[in-house]
């Protein structure tokens, strides 16, 4: 495609995105400065801050854009919403819904919610915000489509601290598992055509999370931790010790996606646990799963999940979703790299909600560039014998269907 129509293209691209969120600043002012604001989040400006964003739109100074994101009227919950739909149609249905945070690391005690807390951005217990962020994935592409900000109970404790940086007297504490169950809710409420949910162990061995996604009847793959107790008809199970107890043949060696250095090769093992009769219909239509990742090069590294997913999924499938999880990574990293995400300089609730969704805003129409074809090139049974394992081939699949002694009979995480 030659340069003077691939820009004009791009140019059209961005008007809609901005006639699709018009409606939602009242004032002609207030539109052309949320313009100039995500105009700036997408220009190679050296450090999205204030300053320099005004200066790359011509302003004299950044109160302006200050004002956008701490005294205008308007709605972020709005403007996220209207990101979440663009999202869908441009991406397409049957994604993967991913459940993430992130942390935004900075100085000082008055930005709302910011506190002593660990954040994998740094690896570390940092003085930073947190994130919860969902992002939607499909194979045209992935974008951010919605946020929460984590308040640690320092601040809901502290009414006094919070008005200071105008935190809604409404907002109590909630945990990061609550803040993920209200997002995944908002998704399906406003009908984000999302087939799958996955998220790190953090949430992933959340009971609470992963019954509200079987009762909103979507699949998922979920990483736990090799302490994840596994409780059924059949027995009881650390999941680690389950999965020690895999035969040889129950290891596939499958890809779970395309990597920076090409498909990400592991070894996988799963098997289904028996439908649980307070739950379940009979006859099911979802299976839970027990399933493992193992490294290639050091098989001593093991990566735990839960799944439940539509009856006749296989393998091959589970693991796609599994490793569809990094999505949500690369998208923090396009977020924060290319649009601004982390480089804001608001202290207050309602600047940080304001700015996050105009960064999602910004980095959802890069996506929507790569995902059109014309801004993108076009172009992946024998029975075992007996023995006391609970691993028992059916099928095309391996189950968990013999009772063996319980390892630990005061697990109570119901699966």
């Amino acid at each position: 495609m030659d340069v003077i129509p691939e820009v004009s293209f791009w140019q059209a691209e961005l008007e809609s995105v901005f006639a699709r969120v018009a409606g939602r600043f009242a004032r002609a002012d207030l539109r052309w400065r949320m313009r100039d604001y995500v105009r700036g989040l997408l220009a190679p400006v050296g450090r999205k801050n204030g300053w320099q964003l005004a200066e790359w739109a011509g302003h004299r100074d950044p109160a302006g854009l200050q004002h956008l994101l701490n005294g205008a009227r308007w709605d972020a919950d709005a403007v996220r919403d209207d990101v979440r739909a663009y999202v869908a149609e441009r991406l397409g249905p049957g994604g993967v819904l991913i459940i993430d945070d992130t942390g935004f690391v900075k100085k000082g005690t008055t930005s709302a919610g910011v506190g002593r807390q660990y954040t994998g951005t740094s690896g570390k217990i940092d003085n930073c915000q947190i994130g919860v962020f969902a992002a939607y994935a499909t194979g045209s592409g992935r974008a951010l489509v919605d946020r929460e900000l984590y308040l640690p109970k320092a601040w809901t404790s502290d009414r006094d601290r919070c008005r200071a940086a105008k935190i809604p007297d409404a907002r109590g504490f909630a945990t990061k598992g609550e803040l993920a169950r209200d997002i995944v809710r908002r998704c399906v409420a406003a009908g984000l055509p999302a087939a799958w949910v996955t998220a790190d162990e953090a949430y992933g061995q959340d009971w609470n999370f992963r019954r509200l996604l079987e009762q909103l009847g979507l699949g998922y793959v979920v990483a736990v931790p090799k302490s994840q107790q596994i409780k059924s008809l059949v027995g009881f199970w650390r999941i680690d010790q389950l999965v020690g107890e895999a035969p040889a043949d129950a290891w596939q060696r499958l890809s779970c996606g395309d990597g920076a250095k090409g498909p990400r090769v592991y070894d996988w093992a799963a098997a289904k646990l028996p439908a649980n009769i307070v739950f379940d219909p009979d006859p099911p239509t979802h299976h839970r799963w027990v399933l493992a990742r193992r490294s290639l090069s050091d098989p001593s590294e093991v990566a735990y999940y839960l799944a439940h997913a539509p009856v006749g999924i296989e393998l091959p499938e589970l693991a796609r979703i599994a490793g569809s999880r990094w999505a949500i990574e690369e998208c923090f990293q396009a977020a924060k790299n290319e649009c601004g995400l982390d480089e804001y300089e608001v202290r207050r609730y309602v600047g940080w909600y304001r700015h996050i969704t105009l960064a999602m805003l910004a980095h959802a129409f890069l996506t929507a560039l790569a995902a059109q074809p014309s801004a993108r090139e076009t172009a992946e049974t024998n029975r075992p014998a007996p023995s006391l394992s609970p691993w028992r081939r059916s099928g095309g699949c391996w189950t968990l269907s013999c009772p063996t002694p319980a390892l630990n009979s005061t697990a109570t995480t119901m699966h």
